[in-house]
């Protein structure tokens, strides 16, 4: 058997394919095809789980896609980081006490963090 081999083989954890897939598409640049993410995502899946996958992010609207021939190109909502921000916002939302998990994330931050995290906010509040 080879090295990428066996029953567990292609295994992700949930949501781990749908990130794979969104990080092809950010690294992309521009629109792209099934095939062109395919490519770039780890462990080669079959093109069919990989358009299952841009099918759901669409449904998701996580991508936008444009008809192209017989298929579609494919392009991310929102890049990187307002993905990631997203992603935090919607956590604080189902966190309970806001103000303790603002807190409690705030005094975890590393002092680089922290120090970036209060210009930006000095930045934001004099605009």
């Amino acid at each position: 058997m080879g090295e990428h081999e066996g029953p567990s083989a292609g295994r992700r954890a949930p949501g781990e394919l749908e990130s794979e897939v969104l990080a092809a598409l950010w690294a992309a640049g521009e629109p792209v095809g099934a095939g062109v993410v395919r490519e770039q995502v780890a462990g080669d899946p079959a093109y069919t789980t990989v358009l299952t996958i841009l099918s759901r992010l669409h449904d998701k609207r996580l991508v936008t896609r444009e008809r192209a021939g017989r298929g579609y190109l494919y392009s991310p909502v929102r890049d990187e980081a307002g993905h990631t921000a997203a992603g935090m916002r919607e956590l604080l939302e189902h966190g309970g006490d806001r103000a303790a998990v603002l807190a409690r994330f705030v005094s975890e931050l590393p002092p680089e963090d922290e120090k970036l995290l209060e210009q930006l906010l000095r930045g934001h509040t004099e605009g």
